[in-house]
């Protein structure tokens, strides 16, 4: 986890993290997930040309202090500012490699991932992701803190108490809170486990977790779906007269009730139809 104040023990963390992403990636087996991953990318090459500039300036600010091995300050304080320069010049072809992936996130979002159908005459099948429960305000800081603390597989293993099974995916089939692709946002961060993805984010203070769906009847399915929460704003809302509001990005979002939650059936405020907890 980043210190936030230890530069050099984040530098290492943020080395580990790039080299564990080289060697994860290495095969995509959900192209879908080069969206997501452009975006951390973008906001990393961002925070660099920021680190870059700082650390620029920590040679040119503390060059008086620069020697070289034998002791001469003049030689010391001319590498302090060749570096500067030379960190300085790579800063600003970080600029040029900012732009080139915005423009690769831009064509990406554009893609509609569909997986391979079988052969002909075959059921066709067809995967999805299912919204289970999608939380904000103190119900996701508390699952945030729990992330913090535990580790983002605590959060999923939590949250799984949200999941009814057959109940959870026919209310997801019923209410359009089934996606082709995950809906993270470009700074959510990710964590899979099985069939399980946990989306959260500290900045927005928000916290969903949606479970893996295959699908072999798609045309019969697709005709029940309701619209595309992200193509129809405020043209579907959830049933009437539960604690529900419209989000943009997560469709239907569970006003909290109390400071803390847990996993439990619905209580009888909330629809036996609707049946999630949302």
């Amino acid at each position: 986890m980043p210190t936030y104040t230890d530069p050099r023990r984040d530098a290492t963390e943020a080395s580990e993290a790039l080299r564990g992403l080289a060697h994860a990636s290495r095969a995509m087996a959900h192209p879908a997930d080069t969206y997501p991953i452009l975006g951390e990318l973008l906001a990393g090459v961002r925070s660099l040309r920021q680190s870059l500039d700082q650390l620029a300036t920590a040679h040119l600010t503390h060059r008086r202090d620069a020697h070289d091995d034998s002791g001469d300050q003049t030689i010391g304080a001319s590498e302090a500012l060749a570096a500067a320069d030379d960190l300085h010049q790579a800063g600003t072809m970080l600029d040029s490699v900012g732009k080139r992936l915005d423009a690769a996130m831009t064509h990406s979002g554009r893609i509609a991932w569909r997986p391979a159908h079988t052969v002909a005459g075959q059921d066709q099948i067809e995967q999805r992701w299912i919204s289970v429960v999608f939380l904000q305000g103190d119900e996701a800081d508390q699952i945030l803190d729990l992330v913090d603390r535990d580790g983002p597989e605590a959060a999923i293993e939590h949250l799984k108490g949200f999941d009814y099974g057959e109940e959870t995916t026919d209310a997801a089939l019923l209410n359009g809170y089934v996606y082709d692709t995950p809906p993270a946002g470009a700074l959510d961060c990710e964590a899979i486990e099985g069939d399980y993805l946990l989306l959260y984010n500290h900045q927005l203070g928000h916290v969903s977790l949606l479970r893996r769906y295959t699908s072999e009847t798609v045309e019969e399915e697709s005709t029940a779906l309701a619209p595309d929460p992200l193509g129809s704003i405020g043209t579907s809302q959830p049933h009437t007269g539960t604690t529900a509001t419209w989000s943009r990005d997560r469709g239907a979002v569970r006003e909290p009730e109390t400071d803390w939650f847990a996993p439990a059936r619905p209580s009888a405020a909330w629809p036996a139809e609707w049946g999630l907890g949302r």
